[in-house]
């Protein structure tokens, strides 16, 4: 994970919003809201970068991910402050799990190890997020789900057979490009 600065409330989401809530009143019963956020995806993707928000890697086409999930925070499904962007696996994966947020994590706190390629933490995590932050890893595959672990090693073989600029991993892949940077590779 890296830190994602949190992405403006786009200028035409308040009538979604509005549209969102009232659906919520008229039926406070019913499980699926109305998907009335997905029209404001490019708004998240371009937010972040492209890059799935726990992955840190980027995404041809991502999932608005409800950071509190709507079966728990039912309030908060139309608020454009609880929206993040990731990967559909790591989005089912999640659920309603109470994992770090991008928007509050820090640079620092996660690192690629050479040559697994795992996440693991750093020293900078604060002990009070360290455990939290070991569950989230874990939870979402970020740390050894081979899923994750393909993606990552199909960036690092780009980048190696000169397909990739350093520029460009560091755009699409920041975590590797830190780890090359790093290890010197």
């Amino acid at each position: 994970m890296i830190r994602v600065t949190p992405v403006l409330e786009p200028c035409g989401f308040p009538l979604s919003k509005a549209r969102g809530e009232a659906w919520l009143r008229k039926n406070p019963g019913r499980r699926r809201p109305p998907d009335y956020w997905s029209e404001f995806r490019p708004d998240l993707e371009n937010g972040f970068g492209q890059r799935c928000g726990y992955s840190a890697m980027y995404l041809p086409e991502g999932q608005v991910d409800h950071y509190r999930c709507q079966k728990h925070h039912r309030h908060l499904t139309y608020e454009w402050s609880n929206y993040r962007l990731c990967s559909g696996s790591i989005n089912s994966r999640k659920g309603s799990k109470d994992v770090l947020d991008p928007y509050t994590v820090c640079d620092e706190w996660f690192e690629l190890h050479h040559p697994s390629l795992q996440l693991i933490l750093t020293e900078a995590v604060p002990e009070r997020e360290r455990e939290r932050a070991s569950r989230t890893i874990i939870a979402l595959g970020l740390r050894d789900g081979e899923k994750i672990l393909k993606q990552r090693r199909q960036w690092l073989n780009l980048y190696q057979s000169d397909e990739l600029s350093f520029e460009g991993l560091a755009k699409m892949a920041p975590l590797i490009a830190a780890m090359v940077k790093r290890e010197g590779l």
